[in-house]
């Protein structure tokens, strides 16, 4: 994500690109830092760079930074001489990846080729790296455009479709970068109405209803997402499929009047009323827990015959005992944030909400806190961690350095709220002040580039603590390293 404001995607190849550049090879060859300028470069209308004029042929839709494997082959073939023999058996050296006796083999003779060609022995090194850098893992440019058509069409759905998108994401569920919850809560940042899982319409995926409505920035009205009885933990499918059957047939009397109809069990109705799914039929969660349990194994000559008591009638739960629940039974909660709960006491203790941080000034230490959501410590990030975290108000981007990993290694592996220090930073396009002066067209005091926020982390404290028995339930973090 913090490429995009630097990549300044505007055309379908751009996507190309970016799929293709934030990959190990790219990124330990060496190419993300040249090409950011080389775009640089040619968004101000400055001249292509290249080595010499007969590399345009292969570097020119890339700027003069070679991307793809097959870029490397015709470079071999343009500038050291190689047959198309020689250069495909360099990209399937290429495409071994990490096997030994790859790339390696070929230096003497690229490099060597390149030099009888009159080109500098440094530039001919640099080349080499590049090839190098492919043997961890490049993208053939055939596999990066699929790639990129999936992002172009999701990133479509999302932007003028978000309750389908939405939808469909939560009924491919297990799958993906995030959670459930993350997903609903973005949507519901941007509109889309969310509805609870309930007997009397839920069926068994998630489903669009009525009404619809007018969202900022999306043309067409957009229905609400029902959530689905999938959602609910230890409701098996079979029981499910009944209640959409039987509910599709007549509308529920009652509680009574579901698990006979459906051949619900106490299992499965305790599952819906933990769900807080019953609430049409029974009023607020504890309300449910009671009636559910009430549904006990008759003897067969009683089995559908309802029973008539006088109610008693419970006091509904607090609010925070009712989102953990919502979390413990379907992972998510369409209340409350659990850190809008917390956010006095995590004023009084100077952190900052992800919402207050955007307003921050560049280089400005902060302290923000939030719950962790995702780890990524790739190898070709040199010991770099990076987590989210997420708040009421949006998710915060930490960049942890290694050193300061190495010190805070407990707290930044082990929380689940985590509280950080630390200073604010954005990452833009690299500028090129040295050739503003050639440039037909430069930025402006009034134009903003676009920017990537993140917070490089000083110190961490596991604030788990405070979350008392949230911290047990559907909080835990998808972690990458």
């Amino acid at each position: 994500m913090s490429m995009l404001p630097r990549l300044l995607p505007r055309t379908f190849y751009d996507l190309v690109v970016e799929v293709a550049i934030v990959r190990p090879g790219p990124i330990q060859g060496g190419m993300v830092h040249p090409y950011l300028l080389a775009r640089e470069r040619a968004r101000r209308e400055l001249p292509l760079k290249l080595e010499k004029p007969e590399l345009e042929k292969a570097l020119k839709r890339t700027l003069g930074v070679p991307i793809f494997q097959e870029q490397v082959m015709q470079i071999a073939i343009e500038a050291a001489g190689f047959s198309p023999g020689r250069a495909d058996e360099l990209r399937r050296s290429m495409a071994a990846w990490k096997r030994k006796g790859g790339v390696h083999r070929f230096r003497d003779e690229l490099v060597g080729g390149m030099q009888a060609k009159d080109y500098s022995p440094e530039f001919a090194n640099a080349i080499f790296q590049q090839m190098l850098g492919f043997g961890e893992y490049g993208f053939p440019e055939s596999h990066a455009y699929s790639f990129a058509l999936l992002a172009y069409a999701s990133a479509w759905l999302k932007r003028h479709e978000p309750a389908i998108f939405l939808q469909a994401l939560l009924n491919a569920q297990p799958m993906g970068f995030y959670s459930p919850s993350q997903l609903v809560q973005d949507a519901r940042r941007h509109g889309v109405q969310v509805l609870p899982v309930d007997v009397c319409h839920s069926h068994w995926l998630c489903t669009l209803e009525a009404p619809l409505q007018t969202l900022r920035g999306v043309e067409q009205p957009q229905p609400a997402v029902r959530l689905g009885l999938n959602r609910v933990a230890r409701l098996g499918k079979a029981a499910a499929l009944r209640i959409e059957e039987r509910a599709a047939q007549s509308p529920w009397a009652d509680v009574a009047d579901l698990a006979i109809r459906a051949g619900l069990d106490k299992a499965d109705m305790e599952a819906l009323a933990a769900a807080d799914a019953l609430r049409s039929l029974a009023g607020h969660r504890r309300q449910q827990m009671w009636d559910a349990a009430a549904q006990t194994a008759l003897p067969p000559i009683f089995a559908q015959v309802p029973i008539h008591e006088t109610p008693l009638e419970l006091p509904p739960a607090r609010e925070g005992e009712e989102i953990m629940f919502d979390y413990a039974a379907t992972g998510l909660s369409l209340r409350r944030h659990p850190l809008a709960l917390l956010r006095p006491k995590l004023a009084s203790h100077g952190l900052k909400t992800a919402a207050e941080l955007r307003q921050m000034s560049p280089g400005q230490k902060v302290r923000a806190c939030g719950i962790v959501t995702v780890r990524q410590r790739p190898p070709t990030a040199k010991g770099t961690l990076f987590i989210t975290l997420e708040d009421e108000t949006g998710v915060i981007n930490l960049v942890v350095w290694a050193q300061t990993f190495a010190r805070w290694q407990t707290p930044l592996l082990v929380s689940r709220l985590l509280a950080v220090e630390g200073v604010w930073q954005t990452s833009t396009a690299p500028q090129l002040n040295a050739e503003v002066h050639e440039a037909k067209h430069v930025h402006t005091q009034s134009e903003k580039a676009p920017a990537a926020h993140h917070l490089v982390v000083m110190r961490a404290r596991d604030m788990t603590r405070w979350l008392g028995r949230f911290a047990q339930v559907g909080l835990s973090s998808r972690d990458f390293h």
